[in-house]
């Protein structure tokens, strides 16, 4: 987002519209295009690391690896976890970046699928009903946990490490939920942002 709000703009999208640097307010200030181009290369940073960057371990890992994955995924984990991570508090603006959703979605969809992808209808569900972005994030956020264990325990489908992945994604679900702690604030306020469209299919805030 603050690369392409820089190159086609000439603005540091991170003092516009909500001033964090994701899709949705690139989404705002520069138009649907470019949020969802945004979205979209957020996502990959994650999806790459895990299935391209965790190729490139060539030997053991330096370390007990007592978890039920194998060597291989449990590096493809590290290297999603770290994707998240710097996407939040990156290296290369001052450690201020977004809040990882499409980062973490991009990551998970490549480990845990079908959960992630029954998360993403239930995100795009709640952001067409109520067109708060955030809103949809957060629960989405909150329902990979719970549809783990619900397709685990209650309709016995066997989820490959689902015992040691459950306290990952809940602990990276609670970081989700800390990244949108000024949105809970104004969503409770009354005063966060929807989405909308004008009749020419251009976005604009309903503030």
């Amino acid at each position: 987002s603050i690369i392409i709000s820089r190159l086609v703009k000439g603005i540091d999208i991170r003092n516009y519209g909500s001033k964090n640097a994701g899709g949705t307010n690139v989404f705002r200030v520069l138009g649907w295009k470019w949020g969802l181009l945004t979205i979209i290369l957020d996502a990959l940073k994650g999806a790459v690391a895990v299935v391209i960057i965790a190729r490139m371990y060539l030997d053991n890992i330096p370390f007990n690896n007592i978890t039920p994955f194998d060597d291989f995924t449990l590096i493809q984990i590290i290297c999603g976890v770290a994707a998240v991570i710097g996407h939040i508090w990156t290296v290369f603006a001052g450690f201020k970046g977004g809040k990882g959703i499409a980062t973490a979605l991009g990551f998970l969809i490549t480990i845990i699928t079908v959960d992630m992808l029954f998360a993403l209808g239930i995100f795009l569900i709640v952001v067409y009903l109520s067109r708060y972005v955030s809103l949809g994030s957060l629960t989405a956020a909150v329902s990979v946990p719970i549809i783990l264990i619900v397709r685990e325990n209650i309709f016995g489908v066997h989820i490959p490490g689902y015992n040691t992945i459950l306290p990952f994604i809940i602990a990276l679900s609670l970081l989700v939920i800390y990244t949108h702690r000024k949105n809970i604030n104004r969503l409770l306020k009354g005063s966060e942002h929807r989405i909308s469209f004008s009749k020419s299919g251009k976005p604009k805030n309903n503030w």
